[in-house]
């Protein structure tokens, strides 16, 4: 069903706890709310997804063809999810014990998971290895043992293992961003943690996968806006207490802590400050050394008169 429909329904379903949502018209259903679970076909078969967005009219891509959602769950097919997710450990049970068995190092395997119409099994794993991991032996015995059409392993990323097992955040926080509403992971960098002036300490920018924090990119961009007004560290700066050095920056109040010989260090508005360039601080030193060139006596009784 084409998206130009002024009435169509554009749902998002996950199907893995740490799957993306994939996109379907529901328009030929109503009362559908959060949390309903819906069949619709896929490349993979049939699947049973969790109903986990409405997407606004607005924001319906009208350049897409989306495959119509084919009906509500009911409750034999709630039950057959629940067969399948007991059958499911029962493969993942199988499937590690033949990764310890044929010693192959450095794999943990996180989940299994069952097309809705039992024709393909995907295997989720994770590992430090870069190269690729031959899983042929594995899928060859498992498909013949248990007379499974297609069996996959997706290699997936430590934030992706986080997000499957949920958990308190490193943070504090009772259920981690990435169980929570994070879709995709967005890149973060160290850079992103100087801007905000976080400190770098290990334990205080990565989160419970051992990578940099995803909350890192949350206020970043209103740092990167704020500072662009703002003096550097180090910078030298004219205040009403007179020259000093900014020593540190608080972009989100607009203020800079300066240190003024004699004064200590003072939090100052911006409107309170004037960046003082290298050119104007020599300047000021030759005027300051000038004056006291002219106010101090002759050295040794010597006068300025040039001799003849």
């Amino acid at each position: 069903m084409n998206a130009e429909d002024t009435n169509s329904m554009i749902v998002g379903i996950r199907f893995s706890p740490i799957g993306k949502n994939y996109y379907f018209d529901a328009s030929n259903l109503q009362n559908l709310k959060l949390g309903d679970y819906l069949i619709v076909q896929t490349s993979r078969g049939w699947q049973l997804g969790e109903l986990t967005k409405f997407v606004e009219a607005g924001k319906v891509d009208k350049k897409i063809k989306y495959k119509p959602v084919n009906r509500l769950a009911n409750e034999a097919d709630l039950k057959k999810k629940e067969y399948l997710d007991g059958k499911s450990e029962e493969l993942l049970t199988f499937a590690r014990k033949k990764i310890s068995i044929k010693e192959i190092k450095n794999v943990k395997i996180v989940s299994a998971e069952f097309s809705f119409d039992e024709k393909s099994l995907t295997f989720l794993y994770s590992t430090e290895n870069d190269s690729q991991i031959n899983f042929n032996s594995i899928i060859k015995e498992i498909r013949s043992r248990f007379e499974i059409n297609r069996v996959d392993f997706h290699k997936i990323g430590p934030r992706d293992v986080a997000k499957y097992y949920g958990g308190m955040g490193a943070c504090g926080l009772e259920n981690r961003c990435c169980s929570q509403f994070l879709e995709k992971f967005e890149s973060i960098s160290i850079r992103m943690a100087k801007k905000q002036g976080i400190s770098l300490t290990p334990s205080d920018i990565t989160g419970m996968c051992n990578r940099l924090r995803c909350c890192l990119n949350y206020e970043y961009c209103i740092y990167v806006e704020a500072l662009k007004d703002m003096p550097r560290r180090k910078k030298k700066v004219q205040t009403p207490y007179g020259e000093g050095i900014v020593k540190d920056l608080a972009p989100i109040t607009k203020t800079v802590f300066v240190a003024v010989p004699g004064h200590g260090v003072k939090e100052l508005g911006l409107d309170e400050i004037e960046e003082i360039k290298p050119s104007e601080s020599k300047n000021i030193r030759k005027n300051t050394n000038n004056q006291s060139k002219k106010g101090s006596p002759q050295r040794n009784g010597r006068s300025g008169r040039r001799k003849k």
